[in-house]
Order: structure tokens, then C-alpha cells, then sequence
């Protein structure tokens, strides 16, 4: 048995590492302690991992206080502590001492003059390699050999050398500090020295980024990004560049903008990963790894954000990260031992539906398909234990896997999902997200998988995280989500690639038919404005439009408005919207109607249905309005104007405008009169009957899943955009 003793001076800011380190230190035997210098509330759960404990963090009393308070940080950390009874005793105990972080690394030195038996070391990699050193050396090894002890003169020398960097150190902190900074021609200096050619990288990288820190301290951020720009320009090091930017990408990030420096923070981050998986350092690979898929689907860039990096040219987006180690080490195909056939003629199929948190889509086709005799229907709740455990963390379990070429996570995979496989003739998963890249960890052998990608996904980690070789049909919502996804994801035209479908959703259309209301024909209807993406801003420029030709013109807002907690950009965008709204909503031209289970009666008040959004996948709300008579305007959504199918492919061209005039335009044709509107609306009805109700999709997931494999396996990916 080991005794482990990890202490942190911060909270991670990873903590799905130091999980997986701990679940590593679970199976090697060793029993984990965990001192933590900030509030246990800040680590995640430990689940029995490690006992956690609150070091003090507050100075003694009396007159050690001030020369306490004066210390340096890691100094500090050490005078508060060091008396504690627990720390005292873990480390007594102790056969290991880990620094976590670098502002433990002071206390574990000092703690290793104490204790010269354990091993001290800095950072998880190293500490499991000495608990497997532990554990398979156990022969008895004299203290001065195992020891970290350090003699009196070596004391002395290590004093004078830590005197001299602290001389040194002061006269750069006077240089470089916050109180130097407020002066704007200090700024100027710095940012113009920082920008000189000469300085080697390492001295350049740490001088930035102190100047930096004290720049933004004294509250001149736009200064702290000019030196950074400067300094980086000749650092030579793609990981040095990276980590001087990191702290400006990730603020952008954070306050929901796309940074300027991105590019390059990703280009080193990879960079730095794909060094560490080729010299084997996996623990160190994995995190690297995490931080680059961290930047890269962030939702500031793609989900709360009127445009999209991945929209507007998927392939050079994400192409340095397809192109890297790592990248290629995850999209590595496994194959299966087994091929899908077709379906039984001497049984009924047997169909597994994988349902979990949102099965608003594939709940009517699980519903339909167990009133057909000819299949026998199971629901596999992606909900329920043990199935919702393995799913916790599931990026970073994939990442482990794949870049260790298999791990106990394939081996849990089989285990779980095996006895499903194993019964199943067809699995049906809805959503292309962590349930179905988590069980394209396991070997389908013969049992034929399926997975469908919403518009969700495709600005997500997970379809380049599945294993395609092991997915049979890959079913799209629309084919300009097909086109998009495609051309995101490389291997979706590469050999192992499944076969690809464009099927709409299940959705019974003769719910919203009824009488419109009266008024109605001047009433503009948005349904479904929670999200950016929907662009309600856009609605009320329409409205405003219509206003200055027509005050009878109206806007009715369905459902739930966009939640400003969910980010800072989103945040931003309710702000902007409640102010467009102040004075609409007092004259009566806007009204919201909020979140609503009867849409059919909502919609019964609309006489033109609209969609405002930027992105949409396959939407319901153009439909069903649609089917209720209203007349249908679909803005030509912008995320996907660079390929070749869209809103204007997706519907009639006439129903689909690129601005806001075009909108009021079409909107003041369709409504000139009572007949031209009712005439319109009933023509539009009738098209969506014709394309989208359930009696007719019926018959094409019958073909998919009743006829056996066939579909379309495209040979290379469409052109987007500029390609």
C-alpha cells in the first residue's frame, strides 16, 4: 500500500485530470490524501477518491503576522500551514509528496527537509510514475538514497543563489509593477522593448508576461494586449507564442467574443500536444489535448454568436487539428469484428432505441414503431445506471482512449453496452453526442448502428470523436446539415465512412390545423426565440418595416427568451433585445406570449409565420407554422450561404429572404388582401403536408430501417464555400 500526499495552492483548472489521476492511483492500490490551500467547494466530486481537507489559509496571530502577511505567496502558503495537525500527520505518513501546482511546490520542499523518506515530486505524471515505482520495487532503501535532504552548505548555497534572483527579481517587480504601469509612457516603453528582435524566447515569453499581468492590474487591458501582440511577433516557439496569448484568447473567450489570437493559441497548444503523445507522456498529452478542443468548440464561437468559424470554412478551420498527431491518433478507425446484414425474415427486427435527456425527436418514431408488428421495440435509457456514470466525462474518457489506443474505458464499453448489442438487430441513436461516440467504444459486431446529427453536433467535439467505422448510417436532419458536417469532418468520405441519409423529422402536421383568428393576417409570428441563433432582433427590424408602411402590422414572440446567465454574449444580446423591445411593447406592436404546450392554439393568432434565425438545422417552427395557414418567411439563414444547399433548397424559393426589407417586402405582398393571404397560406399548407408530415417520412424511415443497408456512401466531401 502507498500513501499518497497531493497538495494544491489553487483549484484545478481541470479537474476531469486530476479525476482520472485519481481513479489511476484507485487502481494501482495507493490511498490518496489531498490537502487543498482554497475552499473544498471549488473541487469537483471525489466520489471516494481521495479524502479532501481545507489547509488554513488565514496568517497566525501575534507578531508572526506581519512578517507572514509581507511573505511571497508560496512562502505564505508554507507559514500558514506548516503547524497543522493534519498536514503534520498525512505527511509523517506519507510515502509520496506531490506538488499539484506550482504554488505547492514551496511547501512539498520544505515538507521533504522534514521528511526525508517519500518521494517528492511535482505534477500527476510524475507521481504515478513513483507510485508504480513504489509498488514494484520493494526493497529497503537506506534515507539518504530515497531521501530529498540537502546539506547545511548546500543550504547556505541555495540561500546566497536565492538571495541574488530575489535582488534581481525586486528590481525587475519595481520596473514592471502595477503603480510603473498607470503611467502611460512606461506602457509605451515596455510594449516597444517587448517588440525588439534579439531577446531569446524563454527570458522575452516570462518578462511579457509579468509586464502584462501589471498592466492589466492597474486597469489597462487594450495595453496588456498590445504587449503580447509585440512580444509575440518574434518569439520563434509555437508553445512559448500559445502560452503568452493564452491568457488574452481565454478572456475573449470568456466574455463571450471570438479572440483575435486564437489561430495561434490553438497552433501551439497542438503543437505541445502532439510533442507529448510522441514522447508518451499521455497523462500531460490528454490534458493538452483538452485545452485545444476546449478553444476550439467553444460555445462563444459557435452556439451564443451571430456567425461561426465552422460555418464559414470548416475545413480551414479545424484543419490544424484534423492534420496533428493527436487529431489523427482520435481518428483513428478500430473496425468491428462483424458486418450488419440485412434485416430477419423469420422474426421481427429488433429495433433498440438509445433515448436520454431529450427525446422531443425520436420519441414519435419510438412510439410508431411499437405498434408495428414487424419489429419489436426496446428502449435503452441513456439515463439510468450503470449507463449514466460511464457517460460522466465523456470527452475526456474518449480522448484518454483514443489517444492511448484502447484503455479500460473500451474494455467498460463492451462490458455495458454488450448485452444490448448483443440482442439488438438495429440501434437507432438520436443526437450525434456523447452516448453515441461513447458506444462506438464497444464492437457493434453484427448489429447494425445508426445515428442521427442534429444542428447541434455539427459545431460540436463529438462527431470527431466517434468511431465511423463502427456507425453503419449516418442520418442528417437536412442536406445542408450533411453538406456542412461533411466538410467539418473529414472521415465522413474517407473508407471506413458510414452511409449518409437526409431524413426529416417525425412530425404529425394535422395537430395545427385550425380557424385563424381574426386579425391574424397582420400578426408576424416567431416561434422559438431562446437562443442567439434565432436572432429575434432581427424579427423587429421586420417589424419596424412594416410599421412605417402599416400600423396594424404586429409582432407575436413564442416561447422562452434567450437566458442571460447562460453566457456573456448571450447576456450582451438580451440586453440589446429588451432594449429594442422598451417602447414596442408599451404601443401593443410586440407582444410575448412566452413558453407555451398549446403551439397550435398559439399559432391559430398568426398570419405569417417567420424564421429569423442565423442557423437552423431542420426547423419545426417554419413547419408547423406553415401548416396552420400562415404564410411562411425564412430568412436565407447565414451560417450555411457558403455551400451549396440551404434555406433556399431546403424550401421553395419564394418563401426565403437574405434582409430585412426583403422580409417586409414579401410580407406586405402575401397580406395585401384577405384572399391573397388565405390563398397563399393554403398553397403552403399544402407543400408542407406533401414534404414533412409524419405519412410521408413514415415511408422513408421505413426504408431505412425496415429494407436493410442502402443509402448513399459519397466518395468525397462537398466543396463549402471558398474551397
Amino acid at each position: 500500500m502507498v500513501n499518497v500526499l497531493i497538495l494544491a495552492g489553487a483549484a484545478p483548472p481541470r479537474p476531469a485530470v486530476l479525476l482520472e489521476a485519481l481513479e489511476e492511483f484507485r487502481e494501482r492500490g495507493a490511498i490518496v490524501h489531498l490537502g487543498c490551500y482554497f475552499p473544498l467547494n471549488r473541487l469537483p466530486a471525489l466520489d471516494g477518491l481521495a479524502e479532501a481537507y481545507a489547509l488554513p489559509t488565514s496568517a497566525p496571530r501575534g507578531g508572526l503576522r506581519r512578517p507572514v502577511l509581507r511573505a511571497e505567496p508560496t512562502r505564505r502558503m508554507w507559514l500558514n500551514v506548516r503547524s497543522d495537525p493534519w498536514l503534520r500527520r498525512r505527511a509523517q505518513e506519507a510515502d509520496i509528496l506531490v506538488a499539484l501546482d506550482w504554488q505547492a511546490v514551496y511547501l512539498v520542499w520544505r515538507l521533504a527537509q522534514r521528511h526525508p523518506e517519500p518521494d517528492a515530486v511535482y505534477g500527476l505524471a510524475p507521481s504515478l510514475t513513483a507510485v508504480e515505482k513504489r509498488l514494484g520495487d520493494s526493497r529497503p532503501v537506506s534515507a539518504p538514497t530515497r531521501g530529498r535532504t540537502v546539506s547545511p552548505l548546500g543550504l547556505l548555497v541555495a540561500d546566497a543563489r536565492r538571495n541574488t534572483q530575489d535582488l534581481a527579481r525586486t528590481v525587475v517587480e519595481g520596473a514592471t509593477g502595477r503603480k510603473v504601469m498607470r503611467v502611460r509612457a512606461a506602457r509605451q516603453v515596455w510594449t516597444a522593448a517587448l517588440g525588439m528582435p534579439g531577446i531569446p524566447d524563454s527570458p522575452r515569453a516570462r518578462l511579457a508576461q509579468r509586464v502584462q499581468e501589471s498592466m492589466k492590474k492597474a486597469g489597462h487591458g487594450a495595453s496588456a494586449a498590445g504587449v503580447a501582440t509585440a512580444a509575440t511577433r518574434h518569439l520563434q516557439n509555437p508553445g512559448v507564442r500559445a502560452k503568452l496569448l493564452t491568457p488574452l484568447v481565454d478572456a475573449e473567450l470568456a466574455a463571450g467574443r471570438r479572440p483575435e489570437h486564437l489561430e495561434t493559441v490553438v497552433a501551439g497548444e497542438l503543437a505541445t500536444a502532439d510533442a507529448l503523445y510522441r514522447a508518451k507522456d499521455l497523462t500531460n498529452a490528454i490534458a493538452a489535448t483538452g485545452r485545444v478542443l476546449d478553444r476550439i468548440f467553444n460555445r462563444a464561437l459557435h452556439i451564443d454568436t451571430l456567425s461561426s468559424p465552422i460555418a464559414e470554412d470548416p475545413a480551414g478551420y479545424l484543419g490544424p487539428y484534423h492534420n496533428s498527431a493527436v487529431g489523427r491518433a482520435l481518428a483513428a478507425p478500430r473496425g468491428r469484428s462483424g458486418t450488419a446484414g440485412p434485416p430477419p425474415t423469420d422474426r421481427p427486427l429488433r429495433l433498440l432505441v438509445a433515448t436520454g435527456l431529450n427525446d422531443h425527436f425520436v420519441d414519435p418514431i419510438r412510439r410508431h414503431y411499437e405498434t408495428v408488428p414487424e419489429v419489436e421495440v426496446r428502449r435503452l435509457d441513456l439515463t439510468e445506471e450503470p449507463l449514466r456514470t460511464f457517460l460522466t466525462n465523456a470527452r475526456a474518457r474518449l480522448v484518454a482512449d483514443g489517444l492511448a489506443g484502447g484503455s479500460r474505458y473500451t474494455a467498460q464499453a463492451n462490458e455495458i453496452f454488450g448485452p444490448h448489442l448483443a440482442w439488438a438487430d438495429t440501434i437507432l441513436v438520436d443526437w450525434c453526442a456523447a452516448p453515441a461516440a461513447m458506444l462506438t467504444l464497444a464492437d457493434p459486431g453484427n448489429t447494425r448502428v445508426i445515428v442521427r446529427l442534429h444542428r447541434f453536433e455539427a459545431f460540436s467535439v463529438w462527431p470527431h470523436l466517434i468511431d465511423f467505422s463502427r456507425v453503419d448510417d449516418l442520418v442528417f436532419v437536412s442536406e445542408h446539415m450533411r453538406e456542412l458536417t461533411m466538410a467539418a469532418v473529414p472521415r465522413l468520405s474517407g473508407p471506413d465512412a458510414p452511409r449518409t441519409h437526409v431524413l426529416a423529422n417525425a412530425m404529425s402536421l394535422r395537430n395545427y390545423v385550425a380557424p385563424k383568428d381574426a386579425g391574424a393576417r397582420f400578426t408576424v409570428g416567431v416561434l422559438g426565440i431562446g437562443a442567439v441563433a434565432k436572432d429575434p432582433r432581427w424579427a423587429i427590424e421586420v417589424l419596424r418595416l412594416l410599421r412605417a408602411h402599416d400600423p396594424r402590422y404586429r409582432l407575436l414572440l413564442i416561447g422562452s427568451d434567450i437566458k442571460p446567465e447562460v453566457s456573456p454574449a448571450a447576456r450582451r444580446y438580451r440586453e440589446a433585445y429588451e432594449r429594442d423591445l422598451v417602447e414596442l411593447e408599451s404601443t401593443g406592436a410586440v407582444r410575448r406570449l412566452g413558453q407555451t404546450r398549446d403551439v397550435a392554439g398559439a399559432l391559430t393568432q398568426v398570419g405569417v409565420i417567420l424564421s429569423s434565425s442565423v442557423s437552423e438545422g431542420a426547423p419545426y417552427a417554419v413547419v408547423e407554422g406553415t401548416a396552420s395557414a400562415a404564410v411562411p418567411v425564412v430568412r436565407n439563414w447565414p451560417f450555411y450561404s457558403g455551400g451549396r444547399h440551404g434555406a433556399d433548397t431546403l424550401y421553395p424559393a419564394d418563401w426565403v429572404v437574405d434582409t430585412p426589407e426583403q422580409a417586409a417586402a414579401r410580407i406586405l405582398a402575401v397580406t395585401e388582401t384577405e384572399r391573397i393571404w388565405q390563398d397563399a397560406g393554403r398553397e403552403a399548407a399544402a407543400y408542407v403536408f406533401a414534404h414533412w408530415d409524419w405519412s410521408v417520412v413514415q415511408r422513408d424511415f421505413d426504408r431505412l430501417l425496415l429494407g436493410g443497408p442502402s443509402g448513399a456512401r459519397p466518395a468525397a466531401a462537398p466543396r463549402w464555400g471558398g474551397q
